[in-house]
């Protein structure tokens, strides 16, 4: 990633209020803090980013429905979902069916890149959590998986 972009970045930031930004792309990952933690450095690392948090709501529903917590799908980024390659073709995974690791699960739109978001984990799809061009924050579950 070029420092124009991280300074493009930053701008965004500042502009539209966020306090912290993740960006993922094939030459690295660069994250972005604001605010008290403004003495931590941006920084680029291409190794994979921390665990995914679930939000309470979702560990609530987790736990109710008898799942196991990491048995789901997060967003590894802010951005747009997208359940298929296009709006013509049938979507990557569909509820009941099986998840192998490192299958494209979906797409999510972010700064006008499309990044497609791979499972970590294999099971079978219980339910899908987002509709199509829903706007998704870091962490938030998509998928919830049962164990096959």
């Amino acid at each position: 990633m070029e420092i124009d972009d991280i300074r493009k970045l930053i701008e965004l930031m500042e502009e539209k209020g966020v306090a912290e930004l993740e960006v993922k792309n094939r030459a690295g990952e660069v994250r972005l803090v604001r605010g008290e933690a403004a003495s931590v450095p941006a920084t680029v690392r291409p190794q994979p980013a921390a665990p995914p948090v679930l939000p309470p709501a979702e560990t609530t529903t987790t736990a109710q429905d008898g799942l196991d917590p990491s048995l789901t799908i997060v967003s590894p980024m802010v951005g747009t979902f997208y359940g298929a390659p296009n709006p013509d073709t049938s979507p990557f995974v569909a509820v009941g069916g099986t998840v192998e690791t490192g299958d494209v699960v979906c797409i999510i739109e972010a700064m006008k890149m499309m990044n497609e978001i791979e499972a970590e984990i294999r099971g079978r799809v219980r339910r899908v959590l987002v509709e199509n061009g829903q706007p998704v924050e870091y962490g938030q579950a998509l998928f919830l998986l049962e164990p096959v």
